[in-house]
């Protein structure tokens, strides 16, 4: 039997140029390193200085050996699975930090072959960096589902959940129970290992350092949810705890409220996940309507913070000043430290002085935006608006320090 991925369902929002070009790469490598293709010199040098030696690892070796192949299934094998997973780990990523995680990845894989390896052993091939990208996928989508070619007499199209496929079937029974199983001889499991463990915690650490844009569909927000309903239904189980413990709230004792609360929390999970489904698609306009519906139902919601920022910015756009201001505000309250900070308390002092004729608003904001913005232009802007709002006010400007 025979299981290929062969696409996803996670929408890659930007061009993944850099995953374009690292399978060209392997493909011209292949072509013109290999002795029945390219040039018969070019491949006695490969041997010798770009196969990665296990026993005695140059610094050349850790980076040339990414970009050989055995033959060309081994090649084909590898850059299908880069194609499938890596476009949108690289749209995630970004181009430079994506070149740089992969390349990193093969060189912690081929590292971690020496280390199981230690005697005389050759290593060539992209597995070690593939596998990294295809749990660094798992790490930042790992609801998704995943589009298998099955062939098994005859062929089959299925869609299986990530987790289900890059977890069990290709981590744990490829590199783990076939090989014992008397699998195939001549694969380095021992890099694939070493690939998969840099690639998940890799992203993990990415993620909890805000390294990579955060959103409700990466595996840290899955394990919050995951733990917010556990504590959930530990609260409810336990009366005294819920009455006295850490959450000081009473609780819900009549069963009709307790089940209003429980189709709320739901209802506010399901729009959250229907509203960055939409966001993946680019539906920005459907977004901010179920957007609006969440705030209907829970006024203390705030998104990710790229799309609260694409949302609000959406509701300005529009003409919408009054929620789009709403939506800024929750923007800072739940993302005080954000990069995007000083430029949004200009806008909202913007918004409050021009849109809205709210000059006290207007004037915490702009006071806010000037302390904190570098760029000058932005900074001459702000000391406009903030003029003709303490001029409106009646009220001095601060002196220059």
């Amino acid at each position: 039997m025979i299981v290929l991925p062969i696409r996803t369902e996670s929408v890659v929002r930007r061009s993944p140029t850099v995953n374009y070009i690292l399978i060209v790469v392997n493909v011209l490598c292949f072509l013109v390193f290999d002795a029945r293709f390219g040039i018969p010199a070019l491949a006695l040098l490969k041997e010798e200085y770009l196969f990665f030696q296990s026993h005695d690892p140059r610094l050349l070796q850790f980076f040339g050996y990414q970009f050989m192949h055995a033959d060309a299934m081994h090649l084909l094998g590898n850059m299908l699975f880069l194609w499938v997973f890596g476009n949108s780990v690289n749209g995630k990523m970004g181009d430079g930090p994506y070149l740089i995680f992969y390349i990193a990845g093969g060189v912690f894989a081929a590292w971690g072959y020496a280390v199981a390896n230690p005697t005389a052993s050759y290593l060539l091939g992209a597995s070690g960096s593939v596998a990294a990208i295809t749990t660094a996928y798992l790490a930042l989508f790992p609801r998704s589902h995943v589009t298998v070619l099955l062939w098994f007499f005859f062929i089959y199209f299925i869609e299986v959940p990530a987790m289900l496929l890059i977890g069990v079937k290709v981590i744990v029974w490829d590199n783990m129970v076939a090989p014992n199983l008397g699998g195939r001889e001549h694969i380095a499991y021992g890099a694939h290992l070493a690939g998969y463990l840099f690639g998940f915690t890799g992203s993990l650490l990415m993620l909890a350092v805000r390294g990579l844009p955060r959103d409700q569909f990466d595996i840290l927000s899955v394990w919050k949810r995951w733990r917010q309903r556990r504590s959930w239904e530990t609260a409810m189980s336990d009366p005294a705890r819920a009455q006295y413990g850490d959450m000081a709230r009473p609780i819900i004792t009549d069963p009709q409220k307790l089940a209003e609360e429980e189709s709320r929390l739901e209802r506010i999970a399901d729009l959250r996940t229907r509203i960055g489904d939409a966001y993946e698609r680019g539906d920005i306009e459907t977004a901010v309507g179920l957007y609006e519906q969440l705030l209907a139902t829970s006024a203390a919601q705030c998104m990710s913070e790229r799309q609260q920022l694409d949302i609000a910015r959406h509701l300005y756009g529009g003409g919408r000043f009054r929620p789009a201001a709403m939506a800024f505000e929750r923007f800072i309250d739940c993302y005080p430290g954000s990069w995007d900070g000083p430029n949004v308390h200009l806008l909202l002092g913007i918004i409050y002085a021009r849109d809205l004729r709210e000059y006290e608003a207007a004037d915490r904001h702009l006071t806010e935006s000037i302390s904190e913005l570098r760029d000058q232009t932005r900074r001459a802007q702000c000391l406009e608006w903030l003029t003709n709002v303490r001029t409106a006010l009646g009220r001095p400007m601060p002196e220059a320090t």
